[in-house]
């Protein structure tokens, strides 16, 4: 009891006859609403596209991280394989050693990770789609258009003969085509066994496409084609030619396999700090990662959809409910 007859709570803080926390000022906080000032968010979100109901959101810029033999390939490939995109950019100097894992997805452009151009590159492929689906957005409003005005009771002359031309084919009107259906093509990039190669070593261009990957491929209507990024490490952090501190910051999924290095396990838990406390992320990571039989990994999601009970899990297929310790 102190002078004033009064208990103190165990931060030493003085509580108010209503029982709430005092500051150290003695002043108790009050929030008052400021009318017409409420934020609203947009109805959806650049880049964004849906997932099946038990996959990480899209896009995303995931981290894998594990030693040589660990199981980090065969891991992503069945995680680009169930968020079902519709293609792959595939970066890495040894992809023909991992052919039977790679001949799952579909990729249709594979870059050298020293090339100095891989970035730029991979960033044309996805503006490319944006304009190719803008080209097709405008014809079909053309050709809609046109569709009307021939089954309307307008004189034929007033139908745009550049559209006749355009949809006139094989003795029929034809729609304009789409590679996609008129949908935003999902791709995904990964970035395999790139330990000290030129896109690692010089970094300033994989850190643009790493900070704006759902904003890559812009369209005139709003939103974007995005990339999904996924980076195959087998250190955490590395004095050179590795994952740097911007890349790492964009995390939005990380797959944490056993490691022996307990300062590389420190690391990754004071990274993820602002997200969990050091005592939950040890605490799930072995849980997951148990007697480290079978390639156990630790998935962490860091943009868990409202579904999800946890952002936590081993493997894929398995969430972890962390509980409060006794």
């Amino acid at each position: 009891m102190n002078p004033s007859g009064h208990q103190k709570n165990p931060s030493g803080h003085q509580k108010n006859p209503s029982g709430h926390q005092k500051n150290p000022s003695g002043h108790q906080l009050k929030t008052v609403h400021i009318p017409n000032m409420d934020i609203r968010p947009p109805k959806s979100t650049s880049g964004d596209f849906d997932t099946p109901s038990m996959c990480i959101a899209g896009h995303c810029v995931v981290l894998c991280v594990g030693k040589r033999r660990s199981g980090k390939t065969t891991a992503c490939t069945s995680l680009i394989e169930k968020m079902k995109f519709d293609y792959v950019i595939a970066v890495s100097a040894t992809m023909a050693s991992n052919k039977e894992l790679m001949s799952r997805l579909n990729i249709q452009h594979e870059f050298d990770p020293d090339g100095g151009d891989t970035i730029d590159k991979i960033k044309e492929i996805v503006e490319a789609e944006a304009t190719d689906l803008e080209r097709y957005q405008e014809e079909m409003r053309r050709y809609r258009k046109l569709m009307k005005l021939i089954h309307s009771e307008s004189p034929l002359f007033r139908l745009p003969e550049e559209d006749l031309a355009a949809f006139y084919k094989d003795g029929d009107f034809k729609p304009p085509e789409h590679k996609w259906n008129g949908r935003k093509p999902k791709i995904a990039v990964i970035f395999d066994d790139c330990l000290g190669s030129q896109v690692y070593a010089k970094p300033r261009k994989l850190n643009g496409l790493a900070t704006y990957s759902r904003h890559i491929g812009q369209l005139k209507e709003g939103g974007a084609i995005g990339v999904s990024l996924f980076f195959l490490v087998q250190s955490y952090k590395c004095q050179a030619g590795g994952l740097n501190k911007v890349v790492r910051n964009q995390c939005t999924c990380l797959m944490v396999f056993r490691t022996k290095d307990q300062a590389e396990q420190d690391d990754i838990a004071d990274s993820v700090a602002g997200e969990i406390d050091r005592v939950t992320f040890n605490r799930v990571y072995d849980e997951a990662i148990g007697d480290g039989e079978g390639h156990p990994f630790l998935l962490v999601d860091f943009a868990k959809r409202k579904e999800h009970p946890s952002m936590f899990r081993r493997r894929l297929n398995e969430f972890i409910l962390p509980v409060p310790v006794p």
